[in-house]
């Protein structure tokens, strides 16, 4: 990845603060694949950009899956860090995302409630019921914001942070997302990636305490491009 290419994607940034688009199948922290990771990059872009000796500090306050795309907030500081992870840990912040889906949900918009249970080995989660181990509750809401001929768009809310709540919640309702094997959908997309995209965050900023709402721009191509007139 050229550093340009990293500059293009940020969001917003202050002297606490980086925020960046994640690309689909970009990989957010290093893992067994040794792949350089976006953690990588930002710590690259910070040395180059304000001549930083040594390695420059990154925080990561939350992940993405490898697979999604979307809003990424790092923080420059570790004072930003601890009071971000707080707020993330007390339920402050909003999560909205993007999901294309083949097969239209339902409803046309409804609140979700499952219990999920994390498969450690096959890194899945699945439905179980409320007194099955390790079971959690999940919850999202969802509103069809428009169709193509072949896909339905549809926004989600997140009221908790489980392990691929969203993958596994419209998995749930017969709903896979596109490209979403791992959850029933048929076929992968050719880049490996999923459908599915951290669309706006919204939060209190750490230090100044403004309230922020950051929103990224859906991958280009399809099949994001059959909704553009929509977002």
């Amino acid at each position: 990845m050229q550093l340009e290419s990293l500059k293009d994607r940020i969001l917003f940034e202050d002297n606490h603060l980086l925020l960046i688009n994640k690309l689909p199948s970009e990989l957010v922290q290093g893992d067994k694949t040794g792949d350089k990771c976006l953690l990588d990059y930002a710590s690259d872009y910070l040395k180059q950009t304000y001549n930083k000796p040594g390695e420059a500090f990154v925080g990561l306050v939350h992940r993405i899956d490898r697979p999604v795309s979307g809003v990424l907030l790092l923080t420059k500081t570790s004072k930003a860090l601890s009071r971000l992870s707080m707020q993330l840990k007390n339920h402050e912040w909003q999560k909205i995302y993007l999901a294309i889906v083949k097969k239209e949900p339902p409803k046309k918009n409804d609140m979700l409630s499952h219990f999920l249970a994390k498969n450690e080995k096959q890194n899945k989660s699945y439905v179980v019921k409320p007194a099955a181990k390790n079971a959690k509750e999940a919850r999202l809401s969802y509103r069809l914001l428009g169709k193509s001929d072949q896909y339905f768009l549809l926004e989600v809310t997140l009221h908790t942070g489980r392990h691929h709540q969203i993958r596994a919640q419209l998995a749930a309702i017969g709903s896979p997302i596109k490209g979403d094997l791992k959850y029933g959908f048929d076929r992968s997309n050719p880049d490996g990636s999923i459908s599915l995209h951290a669309w706006k965050l919204s939060f209190v900023h750490p230090v100044t305490k403004e309230s922020l709402l950051i929103s990224a721009p859906p991958p280009s191509g399809q099949p994001w491009e059959f909704f553009s007139k929509l977002l």
